[in-house]
């Protein structure tokens, strides 16, 4: 009887195990299919005009006496206020620093052969405008400046113009859309060459947004650029 019942007992832990590794074995199939993803990115891109500029504009002049060359200098910020005033630019949007004076003899070592002027002076007007075009115009004049005897300076990295978009938060939102969509057009295509069909997002992450000149001629217009890249899950 004890056989018997011992038999019995065994027979049954065998099939509740046998029922059990059954069960879990489909678990198992169905996690690892609900689990199967694509990860795929999405690009979008727009290409705008700078809506701020920033335009420094920088001279020199040379001379023995300090008290004439300052009056010089001054004169010749008034030039160049009148030249951009002339040229439709606020005078609230004009800068005038201070002249930076260098005294050669004073800098000078040893027995050297004395400089013709012993003063140069260099001074920066700056413009800071959202009448991008307007200044742009201004720009290309430049010229005149030099006909009325200024001596503008032509070290473009130190006075270089800069073109600036604050505009990105306006177009943020289209441009985190249209990269959504073509990420799961991706995604939809990938999930259609393997016989699947794009799930729910398991995860996304928004890339860094960039704004870069197109290239080195046209700085005032600008490249907007992002890329989101997003997970989706995959089912038969």
């Amino acid at each position: 009887m004890n056989r018997q019942q011992n038999l019995v007992l065994a027979i049954g832990v065998f099939l509740g195990l046998t029922a059990l590794g059954y069960l879990l074995g489909n678990a198992a199939i169905k996690v690892k299919e609900f689990e199967r993803t694509v990860q795929v990115k999405g690009l979008s891109e727009r290409e705008v005009k700078a809506d701020q500029v920033i335009w420094p504009i920088a001279f020199t002049q040379a001379g023995n006496d300090l008290a004439e060359l300052y009056q010089e200098m001054e004169k010749n910020a008034d030039k160049v206020r009148a030249f951009l005033v002339l040229k439709g630019i606020d005078r609230e949007e004009i800068n005038i620093a201070a002249p930076m004076v260098t005294d050669k003899l004073a800098q000078q070592w040893g027995g050297g052969e004395q400089p013709e002027f012993r003063y140069t002076a260099n001074q920066v007007v700056t413009v800071y405008s959202a009448k991008v075009d307007m200044v742009r115009s201004a720009m290309q004049d430049m010229v005149e400046l030099g006909k009325q005897g200024l001596v503008v300076s032509g070290n473009q990295y130190e006075y270089a113009t800069e073109f600036m978009f604050t505009g990105l938060n306006e177009i943020k939102p289209e441009m985190i859309e249209e990269a959504t969509k073509n990420a799961r057009a991706v995604a939809q295509k990938f999930a259609q060459d393997s016989d699947s069909r794009v799930g729910k997002i398991r995860q996304a992450t928004q890339g860094q947004f960039s704004i870069e000149n197109r290239d080195r001629n046209t700085p005032y217009i600008k490249k907007v650029r992002v890329v989101s890249t997003i997970e989706y899950y995959l089912a038969d």
